[in-house]
């Protein structure tokens, strides 16, 4: 329902999505995909990509939206991050599904920006302590032309047909992290992300 949705509303608004695999992708494992966040459009985007059982990762607040409620009250998992409590029983949903083989996709920037152009945010250390806790490779995104098309919600600057660029980079293996080089591999995928990343007009 999900991959038919994001086809159809962007297929009708003239919207396509282009992905560059940097290496073949072994889609019978499970990964942590962290892509940037620009647009609403990244979340069929990433949809689209996916090839095999996954959920989001999201802010409460989307919850309000009707449609999106639909899958975060089914598939995908909310998280509070005003709660610690609220949070991790989230964290510690995300643990059991990916211990049941699920990918879970995470926009470790955990929001879109009020800046247009936009930029890339610091990045949460969330995905990055769940990946080495939980010996999980990181699957690292660069989505290059969704803001261009799709700011935001659309609201302000519209919406316009075109080609969504996605660069998947090489997963990044966790198993030889320690807790203490969290902040190491939040810096590494960054830069990964980072790399060829244009956010000018």
């Amino acid at each position: 329902m999900r991959k038919c949705w994001a086809y159809l509303s962007s297929a009708f608004s003239g919207i396509f999505y282009k992905f560059e695999f940097k290496s073949q992708i072994d889609w019978s494992k499970t990964y942590i995909i962290c892509p940037n966040h620009a647009s609403n459009l990244d979340i069929s985007a990433m949809t689209l990509m996916m090839k095999n059982n996954f959920f989001f990762l999201g802010k409460e607040e989307l919850l309000k939206n009707p449609f999106m409620r639909i899958f975060f009250e089914t598939i995908d998992i909310p998280i509070n991050r005003d709660s610690k409590i609220a949070a991790f029983r989230a964290i510690k949903k995300v643990e059991h599904r990916l211990h049941e083989k699920m990918s879970v996709i995470i926009f470790p920037e955990g929001k879109i920006g009020a800046d247009f152009p936009p930029q890339l945010h610091e990045f949460k250390n969330g995905p990055f302590k769940l990946a080495i806790t939980n010996k999980i490779p990181i699957l690292p995104v660069t989505i290059h032309d969704n803001w261009k098309i799709f700011w935001d919600d659309g609201f302000k600057y519209g919406c316009k047909p075109g080609v969504s660029h996605i660069c998947v980079h090489e997963p990044i293996e966790t198993d030889g992290y320690n807790p203490e080089d969290e902040d190491l591999l939040k810096d590494l995928v960054y830069q990964k992300i980072a790399s060829g990343l244009n956010y000018k007009l």
